[in-house]
C-alpha cells in the first residue's frame, strides 16, 4: 500500500484518533509524541512501560505536554491481569475473590482506589472490568477474571465496579462484549464460538451489559467472537448486527465502543489487522486497540493509511469515522475535566508502591474471599515448609511475567521456606523428591482443567496426607488435603491472606 504522506487534514486526524496503539520503553519515543501532534489521541500501556509509580506519572506528563486531553489506557483488572504491578504481583484481588465475598460496597471500595492509583499515576482509560459470565468451567482465558458464573451476581458486581472505578476519574471499558465467558478457545489463539440460543444470550450474556450501561461505564470492548444467534458471518468486533443494532439500538449504549487487541490471532490470521481495522469501523467500533504485542510506529502508519484507503475506496463512510473519531475525543474532553475537578490523581506516591492506611481494601477482600476447608490431617504448619507450585502454562492475558503464589509470603512468615516449579505427568513424584522431610504445601491453579495437576495431588496426597493444597484458580475440584483453600485467584494479596492462613497468622 502507498504511503500517505502525514498532514493535518481531517480525514488523517480522524484515522489516527481512532487508533490505540502501544509502544515499546518506559519513556514516550517521539514518533509516538509525534503523532499525538498530528491527531493520534489515545495511547496503550502494557507492563513493558512500567517501572515504579513515578515513572509512570513522568511518562504520562510527557504525553499530555504534547496533547493534554490524551486518552492513556492500561489493562488494569487487578487480581491476575495486572500492569501496574506486573513484576510483583497486584495489591487487588480479581473479580472473581471479590464475587465469592459478593459484597457490592466492597468491589465498589476495590474499583475506586484502584482507579484512584491509576488517577495518581495520570492513567485515565482501564480495559476493565471484565463482565463475562464463567459458565463454561472450562474456559482458557477467563476463569477467575469472572465475578462468576451466576448472573445477577456478575451484573451487580460489574456495575459496582463500574461505578467505583469511574468515581475516582477513570473512564471504565467493560469487556467483552456480548460475553467471551461460554468459550473454550482463547481468542488470542483462534477465533471462539458460541453457540448458545438467543434467549439464553438474552438472560444470560447480556445482563451484565445492560447493568454497566444503567451504571454509566464510559466505554465497553468488543470481543472477537463468532455468535451465529446473533450474526453467523461476522466475529462480534467485525459484525454491525451486533455493535450497531444490538448494543447502540437495542441496549441504547452511547459511549465509546473499543476493540480488543486486533493483532489477536482471531482477527489478524482470519482478517489482518488493517483489514479489521476497516470492518471495525464501519461495524460501529470507535477505537482499535493495538499494541500488546505490535507497538512500533509501522504498524499506526499502515492502520492509519488503510482507513484512509478504505474512505477514499468508498468502503468505509468518512462519516463512520467521523463518528467514531468525535466520540474518542468525547472520551478524551471528559476524563480532561474530571482530572482538573478530581482530588484522586495527586501525586505518584499514591501509585503501586503506596502504603498509607486506605489502600489495605485489597487485601481485606482477599482475605474475606478465603474459602478454607480443614481435613482430618490438619496440623497447623508452624516449621518451613517447601512449595510445590504445580504450574500450568500462562494465558496471554495473564502473562508470565508476573509472579503467584504463596511461596514469597511463606518465607517471610516460616524463614527457610524453599520451593519449585513442577510441570507435566512425572510432577508429583518430583515434587515429592524435592521436599524430602519437609511439609509439603502443593499450590495449584484451575485443577480441574489440567489431569497432570491432578494427578500431581493424586501422587503428593498418597505420601504425604498432611500436604496442604492452595487452589488459586477456579475452585471446581471437591477440597482435598490436609488444609484446603480457595483463594479464587493468584494476585500477590490472594497469596499473601492464604500465607497468613496456613502459619495461622
Amino acid at each position: 500500500m502507498t504511503t500517505i504522506a502525514s498532514g493535518t487534514d481531517t480525514l488523517t486526524r480522524d484515522a489516527l484518533a481512532v487508533l490505540q496503539p502501544g509502544f515499546t520503553g518506559t519513556s514516550a519515543p517521539s514518533w509516538l509524541l509525534r503523532r499525538l501532534g498530528e491527531g493520534l489521541a489515545s495511547v496503550g500501556l502494557f507492563g513493558r512501560n512500567i517501572a515504579t509509580p513515578a515513572q509512570v506519572a513522568a511518562l504520562t506528563a510527557q504525553l499530555r505536554a504534547e496533547r493534554d486531553d490524551v486518552l492513556v489506557a492500561i489493562d488494569e483488572e487487578g487480581g491476575d491481569v495486572t500492569r501496574l504491578e506486573v513484576r510483583t504481583g497486584s495489591s487487588f484481588p480479581g473479580n472473581h475473590a471479590l464475587g465469592a465475598v459478593d459484597d457490592t460496597a466492597l468491589t465498589e471500595a476495590v474499583a475506586h482506589e484502584l482507579g484512584r492509583r491509576l488517577a495518581a499515576c495520570g492513567v485515565n482509560l482501564n480495559w476493565a472490568p471484565s463482565a463475562d459470565i464463567n459458565s463454561n468451567s472450562d474456559n482458557p482465558v477467563i476463569g477467575v477474571r469472572s465475578f462468576g458464573a451466576d448472573t445477577s451476581l456478575v451484573a451487580r458486581h460489574t456495575a459496582a465496579y463500574v461505578s467505583g472505578l469511574q468515581s475516582a476519574g477513570v473512564a471504565a471499558c467493560t469487556k467483552h462484549f456480548p460475553g467471551h465467558g461460554d468459550t473454550a478457545i482463547d481468542s488470542h489463539h483462534a477465533m471462539p464460538r458460541i453457540d448458545a440460543e438467543l434467549a439464553v444470550l438474552e438472560s444470560r450474556e447480556l445482563v451484565p451489559f445492560r447493568a454497566a450501561i444503567e451504571a454509566g461505564t464510559r466505554a465497553v470492548m468488543t470481543a472477537h467472537i463468532l455468535v451465529p444467534a446473533l450474526d453467523p458471518v461476522h466475529p462480534a468486533t467485525l459484525s454491525r448486527r451486533i455493535l450497531t443494532g444490538l448494543l447502540r439500538e437495542e441496549l441504547g449504549y452511547d459511549g465509546l465502543i473499543v476493540t480488543d487487541g486486533m493483532e489477536m490471532q482471531a482477527i489478524s490470521a482470519t482478517y489482518g489487522i488493517e483489514r479489521g481495522s476497516v470492518l471495525a469501523i464501519a461495524a460501529g467500533a470507535d477505537a482499535i486497540c493495538v499494541g500488546g504485542g505490535l507497538s512500533d510506529e509501522p504498524t499506526v502508519l499502515r492502520l492509519r493509511d488503510a482507513l484512509v484507503a478504505a474512505v477514499r475506496a468508498g468502503e468505509l463512510p468518512e462519516e463512520r469515522l467521523a463518528d467514531a473519531a468525535a466520540r474518542v475525543r468525547a472520551l478524551a474532553t471528559w476524563t480532561a475535566s474530571t482530572r482538573s475537578t478530581s482530588s484522586t490523581a495527586a501525586t505518584p506516591e499514591a501509585g503501586p508502591d503506596a502504603t498509607d492506611a486506605s489502600t489495605d481494601v485489597g487485601l481485606v477482600a482477599a482475605r474475606r474471599a478465603l474459602t478454607v476447608t480443614r481435613g482430618a490431617q490438619f496440623a497447623p504448619v508452624t516449621e518451613a515448609p517447601y512449595v510445590a507450585a504445580l504450574t500450568p502454562v500462562a494465558n496471554i492475558a495473564v502473562g508470565d511475567e508476573t509472579p503467584w503464589g504463596v511461596a514469597a509470603e511463606l518465607r517471610r512468615m516460616l524463614p527457610g521456606t524453599e520451593t519449585g516449579s513442577f510441570t507435566g505427568e512425572r510432577a508429583g513424584a518430583e515434587a515429592l523428591a524435592a521436599a524430602g522431610s519437609r511439609r509439603v504445601v502443593a499450590v495449584v491453579r484451575d485443577a480441574h482443567r489440567h489431569s497432570w495437576m491432578a494427578q500431581a495431588l493424586d501422587t503428593l496426597l498418597a505420601a504425604r496426607p498432611d500436604t496442604v493444597v492452595v487452589e488459586m484458580g477456579v475452585p471446581q475440584s471437591p477440597p482435598r488435603g490436609a488444609l484446603h483453600i480457595a483463594t479464587h485467584g493468584a494476585a500477590r494479596v490472594c497469596g499473601l491472606a492464604a500465607a497468613e492462613a496456613i502459619a495461622g497468622a
